[in-house]
């Protein structure tokens, strides 16, 4: 018991050492401005140099460390997972001017299985955001930063929130329509 609780205890500490690094943990200011937005549209893509990660480790050294869909090119599904979200608000926004958002992925580091049914953690989505004019391509918010964590908890609440419905992926597509949301309001 107490060796499983000194692995436990630097785990947690590398994992935190991970989180503080080059990455950082804010986003980009938002800037000053009146926003009308009606959102139209949603274009992804990833970062050239991303990496992918199926390694079923506490946490895995990659930029994209994803579970909530089965196997399969983990770059696309999270771009499924943007234009869900981005549909959820397309009509909903209550603004006059139509944009499109450029989505360009730089992480997205969710759990693993070891880590979601062990400790938890967080889904850790860092991308950049440029807000475009739809009628005429135009750049209205010049492309920023933007880092949004979502807490994961493990162990037997996320066996409860699995069974009541609650994947990682519905609260990951809730979680960054939320967001979206947010950063165009």
């Amino acid at each position: 018991m107490l060796r499983r609780m000194m692995i436990l205890s630097l785990l947690l500490g590398a994992m935190a050492a991970c989180a503080s690094g080059p990455i950082g943990r804010t986003s980009d200011p938002r800037p000053e401005m009146d926003r009308s937005y009606n959102l139209t549209g949603l274009t992804f893509t990833a970062a050239e140099d991303i990496t992918v990660s199926e390694a079923n480790n506490y946490y895995p050294a990659a930029d994209i460390v994803w579970r909530g869909d089965p196997l399969g090119n983990r770059v696309e599904q999270i771009g499924t997972l943007f234009q869900e979200a981005a549909r959820r608000n397309i009509g909903n926004m209550g603004g006059t001017q139509p944009v499109t958002v450029d989505i360009e992925l730089l992480r997205f580091h969710g759990v693993t299985q070891r880590t979601q049914y062990s400790v938890g953690g967080v889904h850790n989505i860092i991308f950049m955001m440029t807000v475009r004019d739809a009628r005429t391509g135009a750049v209205i918010e010049q492309p920023r930063r933007i880092v949004a964590n979502l807490e994961q908890p493990g162990g037997q609440e996320a066996l409860r929130l699995e069974q009541s419905g609650q994947t990682q992926r519905v609260r990951v597509v809730d979680f960054l329509a939320s967001v979206l949301r947010s950063e165009l309001i």
